[in-house]
């Protein structure tokens, strides 16, 4: 990103960075439907799939293939479909801890609706049952923040993982 980040002082990064922490928060409580009010009703949730390529080769990831690429419908059934018997890579349920940090805040263009894009580094930490290693997944992440009258809400997250290869048994959670 070529603008400058606003000041970490600033009231809306203050407020950005407060929106992260406490999403996470809900996450790791597995408070899905309480994440899903803080979505925008045209939501956008990507995860494109990271290849590794030769420095210069201009991409390093696949624009036409992502492990998510969901809308406000996809994710809504993917938390109902948590509150099932047959979400069986839930059972047990993921323990989690989501690391968010190096957060920085950027206006929208000018002229733009309250929006604010901001960039952020996440670490989840998952464990499920007793026998399995803990899986860890690192990833950057670009949100588009909207200001709405009941706060900010996540219009888009666009995650990049560090790895090309995903070390986790699945992907039933979320970052």
């Amino acid at each position: 990103m070529t603008a400058r980040p606003l000041p970490y002082g600033d009231p809306a990064h203050q407020a950005a960075h407060q929106f992260l922490v406490e999403e996470a928060a809900l996450l790791d409580a597995a408070d899905y439907s309480g994440w899903l009010d803080l979505l925008c009703e045209d939501i956008r949730y990507l995860m494109p799939v990271r290849v590794t390529t030769a420095r210069g080769a201009g991409f390093d990831s696949l624009a036409d293939m992502g492990h998510f690429d969901e809308d406000m419908y996809a994710l809504r059934k993917r938390v109902q479909r948590l509150a099932t018997d047959h979400a069986w890579t839930e059972d047990p349920p993921s323990r989690t801890r989501h690391f968010v940090t190096n957060v920085r805040t950027f206006r929208n263009e000018p002229g733009a609706r309250a929006e604010f894009l901001v960039e952020s580094a996440v670490l989840l930490f998952r464990s499920r049952g007793d026998t399995r290693e803990a899986d860890l997944v690192s990833a950057g992440r670009a949100d588009l923040l909207r200001e709405t009258g009941a706060g900010l809400r996540l219009a888009r997250r666009e995650i990049t993982v560090d790895e090309a290869v995903l070390r986790t048994q699945n992907l039933a959670v979320f970052l």
